[in-house]
């Protein structure tokens, strides 16, 4: 099933399913009214709204309407939880080079992993409000996976059985703050600003061959104003998504709506570019001693979209632009 949220009532906004196509999408109230509605109730409804999806992808719905992208929230405006791992073990190493930070123990062997902020998730093509150009604006293209109710606990194996929902992400950062967070051990808050979220969700079946051994075999490929950035695939992702629910989950629940991202898609490969620019500017400075490439600045646009080898795009893309924001611009725009 493909699922994406639409402007409502309610925070949460309104639950949509959305055709294998992408090019209709039929309200789905009458079994959830918003999607953490159905995650919680997933075992009861899903049977209902695969057959809601079915008979969309068949015609048999006349109140089914074109489906806008554009018109998207996030397919979770919020969620109860949000943790980020680093499980591209090529990106973790070369970050350790960019921070000048030590290596990290076990890091072969236990997953890295930090809890985000999770109340304010964007949509695939809202502005990006950010406060300064200065505090080195970078994009992060991941992969993640909504869950079900995760026990204390569980295996890895267990754990892929409780992924309800596989999602596209933008994970923005500003690099200026990041060094003097990791220092602290606390973990990252003002480093990470709200993060984005292709349009559509979707169920693991819905990628068929391309979700394999707990991980997304897509390419995600990149581009800043307009020019190729990189295309790595997710196949290289060093810890599965089982891995990294169980790892979350070691001592504790985790709620239906939790979101656990992959960290930024990296490849060995030169040739397969980067979904960052830090880790672009650490590859310069490795290959020609030094880093070329700047931050973002505003205006500027950024847009990934995932496909498989027919060109297909299952999730949808994020196309958006970075924007001044927060109360300190607004009142220079007022002076």
């Amino acid at each position: 099933m493909k699922f994406a949220t639409l402007p409502g009532a309610r925070t949460d906004g309104r639950l949509v399913l959305v055709s294998r196509d992408l090019k209709r999408a039929v309200d789905a109230s009458p079994m959830a009214a918003t999607l953490i509605d159905a995650l919680e109730r997933w075992d009861d409804i899903a049977p209902k709204l695969k057959a809601r999806y079915d008979d969309l992808n068949a015609g048999r719905i006349a109140e089914a309407f074109a489906f806008d992208p554009q018109a998207c929230l996030a397919p979770l405006p919020r969620s109860p939880q949000w943790c980020d791992g680093s499980a591209f073990l090529n990106h973790g190493r070369l970050m350790e080079r960019a921070f000048n930070t030590p290596p990290i123990p076990d890091f072969h062997t236990i997953p890295v992993m930090y809890q985000g902020a999770s109340d304010d998730f964007l949509g695939a093509t809202q502005d990006v409000p950010l406060p300064s150009e200065a505090d080195g604006i970078d994009f992060e293209g991941e992969f993640g996976v909504v869950v079900g109710r995760v026990p204390m606990g569980v295996r890895p194996t267990q754990a892929l059985e409780c992924i309800r929902l596989i999602v596209q992400i933008n994970d923005w950062s500003l690099r200026g703050f990041g060094p003097r967070e990791m220092k602290t051990g606390f973990g990252f808050l003002q480093a990470k600003p709200s993060t984005s979220f292709a349009p559509v969700a979707v169920t693991p079946d819905e990628l068929g061959t391309d979700w394999h051994d707990g991980r997304v075999q897509l390419r995600l490929h990149v581009e800043w104003n307009g020019q190729w950035f990189g295309h790595p695939s997710g196949s290289e992702m060093s810890f599965s998504f089982g891995d990294l629910v169980a790892h979350a989950a070691r001592t504790r629940r985790l709620s239906a709506g939790t979101i656990i991202g992959s960290g930024t898609v990296s490849n060995a490969s030169r040739t397969a570019g980067s979904a960052c620019i830090a880790e672009r500017r650490v590859i310069e400075i490795v290959d020609e001693g030094q880093a070329k490439t700047v931050f973002m600045r505003f205006g500027d646009r950024v847009r990934m979209v995932a496909r498989d080898a027919q060109g297909a795009a299952p999730f949808g893309a994020i196309d958006q632009r970075v924007v001044p924001g927060g109360i300190s611009n607004a009142n220079e725009g007022q002076s």
